[in-house]
């Protein structure tokens, strides 16, 4: 029964991820987070920026706190992780915090209320965008076009890896396009 549901919710959060990236974020991080709007027959995108203060990890049911102040309030607000309104996330600063829930900052204001910055590097997304591309198949006589669609991976070992065999990939054909410059080169001045 749980496998069954596990796959559900597997197959739900492919789908609702496929065209848009999610960064991995933390609790402590200063986040921006692009809603679309509608209004009428009209839609436009708005930004929520703050802090992210809360995060709960349950599957599809996944969602995330942000914390703001405006007008000297605070504003805090519950946004469902795999949400289709949520147009984009950006993360905009690492923040350095010890505990998974910053309740706390409920209390404080002015200085007491910052968060310390904290370089983590380059971090890979939770959630990458996924590929489609249409590969044509040919059968007896006629000729079907599916569509074949790259699995979205949570970020692990298995990613994180393949990050690094791109970035190698990259740095060797920059190198040997280095030396081909060279070669052209020397091969023009004689």
């Amino acid at each position: 029964m749980t496998n069954l549901l596990q796959k559900f919710e597997k197959k739900q959060i492919d789908r609702l991820t496929s065209n848009k990236r999610i960064p991995a974020f933390r609790p402590g991080d200063t986040i921006k987070v692009t809603l679309k709007i509608v209004e009428g027959e009209k839609s436009r995108l708005q930004v929520y920026e703050g802090v992210c203060i809360a995060r709960k990890n349950n599957s599809v049911n996944s969602k995330f706190t942000v914390r703001k102040m405006s007008h000297g309030e605070g504003v805090e607000r519950v946004f469902p992780l795999f949400s289709p309104i949520i147009d984009k996330i950006e993360v905009v600063r690492k923040g350095d915090v010890k505990r998974a829930k910053l309740y706390y900052l409920r209390d404080r204001t002015g200085k007491s209320a910052r968060i310390a910055d904290r370089d983590r590097g380059e971090e890979v997304d939770q959630y990458a965008l996924t590929e489609v591309a249409d590969e044509v198949v040919e059968t007896s006589n006629e000729v079907e076009v599916d569509q074949v669609q790259e699995e979205v991976v949570p970020t692990g070992e298995k990613q994180a890896e393949a990050v690094a065999e791109e970035k190698s990939a990259v740095e060797e054909k920059s190198e040997s396009s280095a030396s081909q410059a060279e070669k052209t080169e020397d091969a023009n001045k004689s």
